[in-house]
């Protein structure tokens, strides 16, 4: 399959887990894919294995808590692919779990910062960059944590819920200029990190939380994003889609 032959992308926090496997699957089906992260290593370590596959891509370092950083990613894409039709705003950091009446105060303000002023620093340059690229498609990366909550992570969740409704005024705005733009919120996804920092019970207990009785994959978080960057999706904006094994179903 070839769904994005032409077109170039944007993936923040490409450099590992959910947005190294998007970027790899974009370039796998013909996107040109600027792949960034905090970590320029880490980006590069993610192109070398794009290219190795014969694809397209490169590396670029983005802070997405810093305005400038995200206008310069999209600038880089003009001039190194030509313009910009696809961007996934998946960066996204948490914090040591607290109460609301002991959080720390600078934890909040650096979750926000690039949960959800990240994202809006995205959109507000690449969406008129893909009117100009004559159309396009955006996924902001929420989290099943945007539609319920879950104690002592405030600053995640509030950023997450608010990430929902950005991207709703973003479709409002721009679908009829030929961007769409929705929301993906993953369950807890099976990766090194969340193994590591979990006791065997611990993960079994998450585990069962889930009616899949399992965490999700990368994969099966880039397949819906794929889809919903594709012209498959074309009646599809403005909306927030689930993929948590049945998590939030409870």
């Amino acid at each position: 399959m070839a769904r994005f032959e032409g077109k170039v992308a944007i993936v923040t926090g490409g450099g590992s887990g959910i947005g190294a496997e998007i970027s790899r699957e974009l370039a796998a089906e013909g996107a040109s894919v600027v792949v960034t992260d905090i970590k320029q290593e880490a980006a590069q370590a993610v192109v070398d294995q794009i290219e190795a596959a014969g694809g397209k891509a490169a590396a670029f370092a983005q802070n997405t808590a810093k305005w400038a950083d995200s206008q310069a990613a999209v600038e880089f894409a003009k001039t190194t692919f030509g313009g910009l039709h696809l961007a996934v705003n998946n960066a996204g950091i948490g914090a040591a779990p607290m109460n609301i009446g002991d959080y720390d105060i600078e934890a909040w303000d650096r979750v926000r910062a690039v949960d959800l002023d990240g994202v809006f620093y995205g959109l507000r340059f690449q969406l008129p960059a893909m009117v100009e690229s004559g159309g396009g498609a955006i996924v902001n990366m929420a989290s099943v944590l945007g539609s319920v909550g879950i104690a002592q992570n405030a600053a995640y969740v509030t950023s997450k819920h608010a990430l929902t409704g950005l991207t709703k005024v973003a479709a409002l705005e721009y679908t009829s200029q030929g961007v769409r733009t929705n929301a993906v919120g993953p369950g807890f996804i099976d990766t090194p990190l969340v193994r590591a920092s979990l006791s065997s019970e611990a993960l079994d207990a998450l585990e069962q939380q889930h009616a899949s009785r399992r965490l999700g994959t990368d994969k099966e978080v880039a397949a819906l994003t794929l889809f919903l960057l594709s012209d498959e999706a074309s009646f599809i904006s403005g909306s927030y889609h689930l993929v948590d094994g049945g998590y939030s179903a409870q």
